[in-house]
């Protein structure tokens, strides 16, 4: 058994998430940057986390629920692909480029880590 780290880079979205007053009014953009390590047993796409489902899971997170925070977005993400087969640690970090823009920084985000 081999345990290999996928990275996923740039997966984008919009969603109604915010804290302040509003944010959640107009769709924003989001980007999520994913670490998985999968346990690998064979050379076929069923014993690994394929890309297509983890992606969809990631915008179906981003455009169907709603969050004040992105640390709790990010939480939500890790916590989904960690249950699903195969995967054994996930480290998912959520990006709000506006949030950037809007504060004159190069960049907002939050990670979280599982199982830690």
């Amino acid at each position: 058994m081999t345990i290999a780290r996928l990275r996923l880079t740039g997966i984008s979205a919009d969603g109604h998430h915010g804290a302040r007053p509003g944010e959640k009014d107009v769709p924003q953009a989001f980007l999520v940057d994913l670490e998985i390590d999968v346990e690998v047993a064979a050379d076929t796409i069923d014993v690994t986390a394929d890309y297509r489902g983890v992606s969809d899971a990631v915008r179906t997170v981003i455009a169907d629920r709603s969050f004040d925070l992105i640390e709790v977005m990010a939480a939500e993400i890790a916590e989904l692909l960690i249950a699903m087969p195969h995967v054994v640690r996930v480290r998912a970090t959520v990006h709000k480029p506006n949030a950037a823009t809007r504060l004159a920084i190069a960049g907002v985000s939050a990670s979280v880590t599982l199982p830690g």
